[in-house]
């Protein structure tokens, strides 16, 4: 029993395995308080975030992880004559938390605002907002990027005249079986469903093409439920969430629910949308004039049911995420300069502020990579 007390003892001081330091790299656009991609190390005991290093490049909006090797890939979204956009790699030293930048290769399209890999870390996926396109890039045995394999081309237009007019892709998520990517295109009011060859790097129409968002209400980000049944698509221009049952590539919709607070009828600019790791809850963020994160609890048939609303206490929240420990949700808003940290009841899924904040010019994307 004594022995058992002072290995507890040790668990506290050291940290172990009740706590965990883990870097935060956030993606930015430029702009006079920011440029690049910056390296925080962020305590989970804490709750505060400490500045470690800065990567200089232009415009990298979204950034993935290779889950194979230590691997960092970020979309530089700009344009240039319908090929402007790039994605770049970059080596991260988990010791240091450095960057080190690999190389870099176009996109086939402008503005891409999404990146992805896949699985086995061979493969990486971009989508071009303006182009309406994406395009699949083989990575090297360096985790530096090869020419693009392939680039798909989509068509059509949307109800929405201002920003439907063309396809316009904004997020590409692998299945978590590897085998099929998911593209919401706002602009078409499409989910596109591919089958993948992780052998090929090879794109195809999925069994199910697509399934489609009702007229203007631009698909935007989608995400799984844990368990695999279930997946989560955010609308853009509705402000709504529509929750489908996934099955090998197939979706089908059996709910759809609105993000913003009872009687706000203001435009909901949805951005982005994430499930705790136990699966109990789904956050969803709106930007516009509510600047709130939608909170929902997740029933065992994975229907929503409405928990509240938090102020995100800034402006455009265009991205958060929770902490790999689940006690902490970091919002960062992107018109106000800052990353707000707020606690999270594990229990209820309520958030409360922190007070804790990371300023930092128009913040876009959030990831973890757990420190050594």
């Amino acid at each position: 029993m004594r022995m058992r007390f002072l290995c507890f003892l040790f668990l506290l001081a050291s940290g172990g395995a009740l706590a965990q330091d883990f870097y935060l790299l956030v993606g930015t656009y430029d702009s006079p308080k920011s440029e690049g991609i910056y390296v925080y190390r962020f305590s989970s005991r804490s709750g505060t975030a400490a500045p470690v290093s800065h990567s200089k490049i232009s415009n990298p909006s979204f950034l993935a992880l290779s889950p194979a090797r230590p691997y960092v890939y970020a979309v530089l979204e700009n344009a240039k004559e319908g090929n402007g956009g790039e994605v770049a790699a970059f080596e991260f030293n988990k010791t240091s938390g450095e960057l080190t930048f690999l190389n870099r290769q176009f996109t086939g399209g402008d503005h891409p605002c999404y990146v992805e890999t896949d699985k086995t870390g061979k493969w990486v996926f971009a989508g071009n907002y303006s182009s309406g396109s994406l395009a699949v890039l083989p990575v090297e045995n360096n985790g530096g990027l090869s020419p693009a394999a392939s680039v798909i081309q989509h068509r059509g237009s949307g109800l929405n005249p201002q920003r439907q007019q063309s396809p316009h892709v904004h997020c590409t998520l692998m299945a978590p079986d590897n085998q099929w990517l998911l593209v919401p295109d706002l602009g078409i009011d499409k989910l596109m469903i591919y089958r993948f060859d992780a052998s090929t790097g090879k794109l195809t129409t999925g069994r199910q093409p697509f399934a489609a968002s009702e007229p203007g209400a631009g698909p935007r980000h989608f995400t799984f439920h844990p368990s695999q049944k279930y997946g989560y698509l955010v609308e853009e221009l509705s402000g709504t969430v529509v929750a489908y049952k996934y099955r090998k590539g197939r979706l089908k919709p059996f709910q759809r629910i609105s993000t913003l607070p009872a009687g706000d009828s203001s435009f909901a600019g949805s951005a982005d949308i994430h499930i705790s790791a136990d699966g109990k809850f789904l956050y969803a963020s709106n930007r516009s004039v509510s600047n709130t994160l939608a909170i929902y609890s997740i029933h065992k048939k994975g229907k929503l049911s409405l928990v509240g609303h938090q102020s995100t206490l800034g402006k455009g929240p265009r991205n958060f995420s929770i902490d790999p420990t689940g006690k902490f949700l970091l919002v960062g808003n992107q018109q106000s300069d800052e990353i707000v940290i707020f606690e999270r009841n594990e229990q209820t899924g309520l958030l409360k502020d922190t007070g804790n904040r990371i300023p930092l010019g128009k913040p876009v994307c959030l990831k973890w990579i757990p420190a050594n």
